[in-house]
């Protein structure tokens, strides 16, 4: 029998997980991570020399952030889009390709074969792979919490609230890395943060009050089996 302060422990931090769950797939998929913002933009030509730039498989990423820059786009994990006067200005977006995402940086773009950034390299790869792995430690606590309710168990909610404490930090990880990445790229990045990093940033006190109550209401429930079980032993 589990006590009705552990079992709304459990729906509350049910409830914060699938919230923190939908807020970060929601921005994994969306562009609005950053709203680059030009007091001079180009609203020149038709648009079609920048769409071959934003398409161009051979992008160097301050390449694609002048583009940017100049075209009032904005930047996601996964996209990148741009403004066009085409004749009215329209968005037109772009999704990174995983060979992209995983491609190096280098330190000086456009020098022959430049020295690979470590830094910018692996702040890239890790903006988008640790909301991945964010999602996938929350699906396996899933699993294991499913599991638990199979057997009756109320140990394996110790493992449910440990996972969502390392998707927390995963989904910090992931904003922090973002941010840097875009301030490394110079004072020319110029702009802000849109609704899908804010997305993202909420995700992650959700996860850790989640894992939070988790963790009290198994080991709150631990403790008081034992005191019952040392009762009738007595």
């Amino acid at each position: 029998m589990v006590d009705n302060r552990y079992a709304t422990a459990l729906v509350i931090g049910s409830v914060l997980s699938l919230l923190a769950t939908v807020y970060l797939s929601v921005a994994v998929g969306t562009q609005q991570w950053f709203q680059y913002s030009s007091k001079h933009v180009d609203k020149t030509g038709n648009g079609t020399s920048p769409r071959e730039r934003l398409m161009a498989d051979d992008w160097e990423e301050k390449n694609f952030s002048d583009l940017l820059l100049q075209r009032n786009g904005t930047l996601g994990l996964w996209w990148r889009c741009i403004q066009l006067p085409n004749p009215k200005m329209e968005t037109f977006c772009v999704a990174f390709t995983l060979p992209q995402q995983f491609r190096a940086i280098p330190k000086a773009p456009g020098n022959g074969e430049p020295e690979e950034d470590l830094l910018r390299t692996y702040l890239w790869r890790c903006q988008f792979l640790l909301p991945l792995v964010s999602l996938a430690l929350v699906f396996l606590s899933a699993l294991v919490g499913f599991c638990a309710c199979l057997c009756r168990s109320f140990t394996p909610t110790l493992g449910v609230g440990v996972l969502h404490f390392l998707a927390g930090l995963c989904s910090l990880g992931a904003v922090c890395c973002f941010r840097t990445s875009v301030h490394l790229l110079g004072p020319g990045a110029e702009g802000s943060v849109g609704w899908s990093f804010y997305l993202a940033l909420i995700s992650f006190p959700l996860q850790m009050m989640a894992g939070a109550l988790f963790l009290w209401a198994a080991r709150s429930h631990r403790k008081s089996y034992t005191r019952i079980a040392a009762y009738r032993i007595a």
